[in-house]
């Protein structure tokens, strides 16, 4: 293999795809990133068997071939080199033989047979077509309720469902539920879960393709691909049925009470620098006619915040951990929500103040 390339456009394709290298593996080759050149491009790819992510960028090919160098290594030698083109070649031994400008390097390869498989995609392969930044979007505004313990197996995932005129998207790990919906026309259903971990690192690949506007998906049995511009990512699909998320939502609500966000968020950003992680970060809301009273307290102080308020419904008492209002709160951007309760043991539910585009439940702790 022989080729030279532009440093600048060999480093952008090597930040991207450095996403899916693993770091707590054993296997060589999962360290690495297979580099291919062929029919004037080179393309990058790397894997951890959960995400696999590949990219492409334009090259004088000189001689096609493939080799794995390692990741961390070979990304920090491009980012330093000297010059604005960088020539790569590669001998029968798999040695790596990087020049640019008065620089020379030489690093041992791996042979490419046991790199994962990538998928290969047709201009006739079947796929479902995304506004690049509402899927962004409604990954940020969900993922963070998704289980971060490995052991609970699917809803370390966030559910992904489409229907024929809507996505949605479902994260819940035991105390705290988020539902985002957007309206979208489908021809066929579809319903997968993927890693809350590798959708959000999907995102930050999207995020940073301001040049892109769409994501495509094309799915199989057990992975979903998403290309955008000239990268394809492969997501596995967790196995499992999910959780019956539509039966833990509250079938009424007798109190109702409209609150500015801000001032709700600025309010327990106050409260919870004297919550103690101990203590649940325990913040308690006193829900009383037009004004809803929020308190915290610990060994260093305590802290009262008067926030006014539209209420239906009875007073009130009930007591949450900070930190998941607050992950709610500053995943919104409405400038007043609804908070929906029932007593101070039965979960509140956060809705926008008209549509349905969001819905996050939280579960109260209990106040002695």
């Amino acid at each position: 293999m022989k080729f030279i390339c532009e440093q600048k456009n060999l480093l952008k394709v090597l930040n991207v795809v450095s996403k899916a290298v693993s770091n707590r593996t054993t296997i060589p080759v999962l360290k690495g990133i297979m580099i291919k050149a062929e029919e004037g491009k080179i393309t990058l790819s790397a894997s951890d068997l959960d995400i696999s992510i590949q990219d492409s960028c334009e090259a004088e090919i000189l001689e096609e071939g493939s080799i794995i160098v390692m990741a961390r290594l070979f990304s920090d030698m491009v980012r330093k080199l000297p010059g604005e083109e960088v020539q790569i070649e590669t001998d029968d031994n798999n040695n790596f033989y990087i020049n640019s400008s008065n620089f020379s390097s030489n690093i041992i390869g791996l042979p490419v047979d046991e790199f994962p498989i990538i998928n290969s995609l047709t201009e006739d392969s079947e796929f479902i077509e995304f506004d690049k930044d509402v899927f962004s979007e409604m990954v940020r505004k969900t993922s963070f309720a998704a289980s971060i313990d490995e052991a609970r197996g699917i809803i370390t995932g966030v559910l992904i469902e489409l229907s024929q005129e809507e996505l949605q998207m479902v994260a819940i790990d035991g105390f705290r539920m988020a539902i985002n919906r957007r309206t979208m026309y489908n021809e066929k259903p579809y319903r997968f879960v993927i890693s809350a971990r590798i959708l959000n690192e999907l995102s930050k690949i999207i995020d940073e393709q301001e040049d892109e506007t769409k994501l495509k998906l094309y799915l199989n049995e057990k992975k979903a691909i998403f290309r955008i511009g000239t990268i394809q990512a492969e997501l596995k699909i967790l196995e499992g049925k999910y959780i019956d998320y539509k039966g833990i939502l509250p079938k009424e609500n007798k109190i109702s009470l409209t609150i500015d966000r801000v001032l709700l968020l600025e309010s327990l950003e106050r409260a919870s620098l004297l919550t103690k992680a101990g203590k649940n970060n325990l913040i308690k809301m006193n829900i009383m006619k037009d004004v809803v009273e929020i308190t915290s307290d610990s060994e260093e102080g305590e802290t009262k915040d008067d926030i006014i308020i539209e209420k239906t419904g009875d007073d009130l008492v009930i007591g949450f951990n900070a930190h998941y209002l607050l992950d709610v709160l500053k995943a919104i951007t409405d400038e007043k929500i609804k908070l929906l309760m029932n007593t101070g043991i039965n979960p509140c539910l956060v809705e926008p103040v008209e549509g349905d585009d969001y819905q996050y439940l939280i579960l109260p702790v209990r106040i002695n």
